[in-house]
Parts: C-alpha cells; structure tokens; sequence
C-alpha cells in the first residue's frame, strides 16, 4: 500500500464506489521529475480509506492503442452515466491544439477506449479540463478555452449527444477568469489570466462551480453560482488560503461531503488532499 502523502499526483478525481466500499482516485500522473508534463497514459489508484492506496493500474495507454494524442495527458475525470464509465481526458498532439476527448469502459479501472478520433473541444481551440454535467436530461462538457490563446482565459459549455461521443453546436461562454475579480495574471504572463479545473454540482437551489486560477501567484480554488449551466454566472471569490486547486467534491461513503485538491502547487510536491466542504 502507498500512503496518501507519498502519492504525487495533480488534479485528483475521486469516483466514489458504494457497492464495493472504495474509492478510485484518478489523476494526471506519470509526471516529469520536476515538471507537470505527464507522459503517455492515465492511472487510477484504489482506496478504502483515503489514507492507503492500491499500486496504481494503467487504464489508459497510448502504446497500447492509435490514438489521436502523444502527450500531455492531463485532469481526467471518470463519470458514471448511464450504467459505463466515462472518461474525459486532456491531450496534445503535436501541430494539433490541446483537446478533452471522451473514453468509455465496463468498470472504473478500464481499459477505456474512445469514443471518437478527434477531441470534442474546437479543433482549432487550445482547450481542458472538460468535465460532465447533466441538466434538463442534456450532456454537456463544460472545459476552459485556454490563457494561452484567448488571454483572458475562458470557461465554455458544449451540449453533447446521448453517447457522449460528439458535440452538438459550438461552444458557448459562460464566464472569463478576470470575472472574478481577485484573479491576478501570472507572474511571467502579465497578460495571462488561467482558468482551470471546473467542477459543478446542485446546492440551496443554484447551480455551482468550483474552478482553479492565480491570486497574487498562489494556486486558488474559487467559488461561482447560477441558475442555470447557461445563465449567468456570480462570482464568490475563494475560501481556501493556501496554495492549492484543480478541485472537484465527492461524498465520502460515511455521507460527508468532501473536497479533493492537489497543494502544494509545486513540482515535484503535489500530492493530493481531502478536506470536509
């Protein structure tokens, strides 16, 4: 077993399993040394307690399979939908602008395989961190339109079809990352303001998200809400004061609700934390 403070890890998801009492936490992993360029394939680790991990199995591998991307896998997520799982990842292929495909398998630890050749995100759009949200029986992805094409970086909604396979329309805005008005340009980018990591989910009737930028060169996690996916969108700054963020909330098998993180935000010192939310 590994423990949770010896696992290096960015952007961990926690799919909740309540019929086998555990947890599979996915991740960008396979990371650099010292850097946050992960090689060719996403991993999950298993867990009971979220204190001790499993070694981690491979459920994705671009050796293994003709796919679209040779690098730069990051943030995937693995959504339950409709009795499969699926896998929404972040890639790059070189010419080819970043993407967020989506990958299908039987059971959480895969193997997964896609569900298209090409990302679902704009081809000529540097694009990730999509993740799934269901509303009025409607797939969408919501994912960022990346600092390093539009600046001021963005977070879009894409409706998808039943199988999740392919978009329907183009994307459309839902808020920029200078919206929130305590996010500050990176320090070498005094133009480039991240948007990062969306996560949504229901709460005292609004609709909610929790996304990651920069505040004053830390790694934040910030609160926003609305009334709908595609309505619009109220700012509510961040709760947390610590350098950490790509965040997502789970609800432990004891019925809390939980947030889940990577902090520090240096390589190689990510590892993933849980606190109540």
């Amino acid at each position: 077993m590994i423990k949770r403070e010896n696992v290096r890890i960015r952007d961990p998801y926690i799919l909740v399993d309540e019929e086998q009492k555990c947890y599979y936490m996915y991740g960008s992993t396979a990371l650099s040394e010292n850097g946050v360029c992960p090689t060719q394939s996403f991993s999950v680790y298993k867990s009971y307690d979220l204190e001790h991990f499993e070694e981690p199995i491979v459920v994705l591998d671009s050796q293994t399979q003709a796919l679209w991307a040779n690098d730069y896998y990051w943030a995937p997520e693995v959504h339950k939908y409709r009795g499969k799982y699926y896998l929404l990842g972040t890639m790059k292929a070189e010419g080819k602008c970043r993407g967020t495909l989506t990958f299908v398998a039987d059971s959480p630890t895969g193997p997964f395989v896609p569900l298209s050749e090409i990302p679902i995100t704009p081809a000529d759009w540097e694009c990730l961190d999509g993740t799934l949200w269901v509303e009025n029986g409607k797939p969408y992805m919501v994912f960022c339109h990346e600092w390093l094409q539009v600046g001021d970086g963005e977070i879009c909604a894409v409706e998808l079809s039943a199988d999740l396979s392919r978009p329907i329309g183009m994307p459309k805005l839902l808020f920029r990352a200078t919206d929130d008005p305590s996010v500050t340009a990176l320090k070498n980018h005094p133009n480039g303001y991240v948007t990062d990591g969306p996560f949504l989910y229901r709460e005292d009737g609004k609709l909610k998200m929790i996304w990651s930028s920069f505040s004053d060169g830390r790694y934040v996690v910030l609160e926003a809400e609305s009334d709908s996916l595609l309505g619009d969108w109220k700012q509510n700054g961040s709760r947390f004061d610590f350098d950490g963020g790509h965040a997502m909330l789970f609800t432990r098998l004891d019925g809390q609700r939980m947030i889940s993180l990577h902090a520090p935000n240096h390589s190689p010192n990510e590892r993933p934390f849980f606190a109540e939310y």
